[in-house]
């Protein structure tokens, strides 16, 4: 079909979300402070407390932890059992999201699936779509190891697909087992970037139907000399995670330059956006967020509640975060926005449906 020569308004139309039942934060904290020499055993407590993080959730039956537990005495299982667990975890708890979703299977046409702690063939979205009657000719696409922002490539995607087919109707999903990659580290820097982690899957309908919100353009921007601040590297014992403790700072400084500020919201002042669905990746991200464009104290209340409740859920957190400013009624201009390697900042804008 021909691309079409006034392409229509893309919509979000709803989004659904889904945690495992056990949360494993406390469980977590406490088998990592004893851990550290003894005296970074109360700093690490500290910064634990003023996380703002209350709970994460784990797709662990038992307390990975704890006795009988995946990382039972420091044990680190090989990246093979993890990944054994990821192919059957995983493909669950996008179900269990999907499920909150109200639509015949048999209307959609395409299936975007993000994800980036795990790997399995025949592929998370081949077995979504087996699981739930997807038409055999439904296009598929699965975007893999992008980190944080893979949320805005998994939507804008779909948005690109919609515009130009304006019958097509886009299941998205983005789903991350963060709690399969645990490490038996002994420093500080790791652990606290552990400390963020948890489990979480979301899955969205986007079509040219008007409910929900509506997407806008999206934007890129990769800041320099930033490639060494968070890596994701896969290992004998898991994917390992490197987070710098420069991130929120080098977050915030650009967010403070009016070039950026430019690229974010197209030109428009900042104190006119109405909604910042920003993705909850630790409360120092949040916070640098917040200084740097110069918000109201509010304005990310939606992205700190996510962060209370679920921790980073990496890909899906930023769909946390919609779902929540869904739920609420979209009323005015708003941004969306993540970070992830690179360093690089990925979004779209927003708006209410009219």
């Amino acid at each position: 079909m021909p691309i079409d020569a006034d392409p229509p308004i893309v919509c979000v139309n709803a989004i659904a979300t889904a945690t495992p039942a056990r949360d494993i934060h406390q469980a977590f904290v406490d088998w990592a402070e004893p851990r550290l020499p003894t005296r970074e055993r109360a700093l690490f407590r500290r910064m634990a407390a003023r996380s703002d993080i209350l709970h994460r959730w784990s797709v662990h039956t038992d307390s990975p932890v704890g006795r009988g537990g995946f990382y039972e005495n420091g044990a680190q299982p090989p990246t093979s059992k993890r990944m054994a667990l990821y192919a059957s975890a995983a493909p669950q708890l996008a179900l269990d999201a999907i499920s909150g979703l109200d639509f015949d299977p048999a209307t959609i046409t395409h299936l975007v699936v993000a994800s980036c702690t795990g790997f399995v063939a025949p592929g998370v979205d081949q077995i979504i779509a087996a699981r739930i009657g997807l038409s055999t000719s439904v296009e598929r696409l699965l975007i893999g190891f992008m980190g944080c922002y893979a949320a805005v490539t998994a939507l804008r995607a779909a948005r690109h697909i919609v515009r130009s087919d304006r019958r097509a109707r886009v299941l998205v999903v983005t789903v991350e087992l963060s709690t399969l990659h645990l490490a038996a580290e002994d420093r500080i820097e790791p652990l606290l970037a552990m400390l963020q982690f948890g489990d979480g899957a979301a899955a969205a309908l986007v079509s040219a139907a008007p409910t929900g919100l509506a997407m806008g353009d999206s934007f890129a921007a990769t800041l320099p000399d930033s490639e060494g601040l968070i890596g994701w590297t896969i290992g004998d014992q898991g994917f390992l995670m490197h987070l710098s403790g420069e991130v929120p700072g080098r977050i915030g400084a650009a967010l403070g330059t009016p070039a950026m500020r430019a690229t974010l919201t197209n030109g428009t002042d900042v104190a006119a956006i109405a909604h910042w669905a920003v993705h909850a990746g630790g409360r120092s991200i949040l916070d640098a967020v917040e200084h740097g464009l110069g918000l109201a104290s509010h304005s990310l209340e939606d992205s700190r509640a996510v962060l209370r409740a679920c921790g980073n859920m990496s890909s899906a957190t930023l769909m946390f975060v919609l779902a929540r400013m869904l739920d609420h009624g979209v009323t005015g201009p708003g941004v969306a926005l993540a970070f992830g390697p690179g360093l690089a900042a990925e979004g779209f804008r927003f708006g209410p449906v009219h």
